[in-house]
């Protein structure tokens, strides 16, 4: 992919899908999910999924592509992606990558080659974090892996049992898949930054807008659609607290109440993984200038070592 390509990041409720509209009219571009949620059909509301009546004419790619049966596989999405990048290229058109899912992110603008999976080992390692649970997992990832026990959150059951799969099929770390950052062609990158008592508010608001929306009705019908069984969709933010309180667990108070919170841990998670990444230009969120900065950006490709705010050089 030797031609440029545009990167709109940060964390949920920064106010990405705005900007990236906004970005593809001025350039004529074209926008890429990477927002790993909103790659699962039916998964609207709960996602903050632009209708197609929302998205102003611009061509949107790998949006509802996947059963909510399906488990995530971020080495698919990497060659869907860079399929797609190919033929928005061929159309003179620029590809606009848009999301706050960090891992899918590297995938499409990074050098990254990711192990292989195996069903049994995969179903064997899911069992065991249903019986003992994800900080026991954790624990045994800690021992044969420092750097990635460091990197993911003892609660996050799907990524441990990820990094256990690959250390168990390769030999390696789990760590050893995610070199440096390495970009397969030119990327502007592009942060969104909100501060964070104002991401707090960002994301109780949007938890209410999506409850008025009708997301427990999305929920509800999803459930018919195999969303319980799906290794991945079933813990999606909002959609794991609302099974709760359809299963009688919780009230739907509560399930609102327990997805701000598991939302607004997630943002500083993303925050997290993007501020390392040298290359992102970071821009104040709800600015009044913010699409000029952003163009300015791009069309210089100023400060790609730029560092995020709050840090130093």
């Amino acid at each position: 992919m030797p031609e440029p390509l545009i990167a709109i990041v940060g964390p949920t409720a920064a106010g990405k899908s705005d900007l990236s509209l906004t970005l593809a009219r001025a350039l004529d571009g074209e926008v890429i999910n990477a927002d790993s949620m909103q790659l699962y059909r039916g998964m609207d509301i709960g996602t903050a999924k632009l209708r197609p009546s929302e998205r102003g004419g611009v061509p949107h790619h790998l949006l509802d592509i996947w059963d909510v049966t399906k488990a995530a596989n971020v080495a698919e999405y990497q060659q869907l992606a860079r399929a797609a990048i190919g033929e928005i290229r061929s159309r003179g058109r620029i590809p606009i990558i848009v999301g706050g899912s960090g891992l899918y992110v590297r995938a499409v603008i990074d050098n990254l080659d990711f192990p292989a999976t195996d069903p049994q080992v995969r179903d064997r390692l899911e069992g065991e974090l249903a019986q003992v649970g994800a900080p026991a997992l954790h624990t045994r990832l800690a021992g044969l892996d420092p750097a990635a026990g460091a990197a993911i959150l003892p609660g996050n059951g799907r990524r441990i049992v990820r990094a256990l799969e690959v250390a168990e099929l390769s030999g390696g770390p789990f760590s050893a898949t995610l070199p440096g950052y390495e970009s397969v062609c030119e990327t502007t990158a592009i942060g969104l930054d909100v501060p964070r008592p104002e991401l707090d508010q960002r994301i109780e608001e949007r938890v209410r807008r999506i409850w008025r929306a009708g997301f427990v009705a999305e929920v509800r019908g999803l459930t018919a659609a195999g969303l319980r069984e799906g290794r991945t969709a079933s813990r999606a933010l909002g959609y794991a607290q609302v099974l709760r309180f359809l299963a009688g667990e919780w009230t739907e108070d509560q399930a609102a109440a327990e997805t701000v919170r598991a939302t607004r841990r997630f943002a500083r998670r993303q925050e997290s993984w993007f501020r390392r990444d040298p290359r992102i230009t970071w821009l104040p969120a709800g600015s009044a200038g913010l699409a000029g900065c952003a163009l300015a950006t791009i069309g210089s490709c100023a400060s790609p070592r730029a560092t995020a705010p709050g840090t130093t050089s």
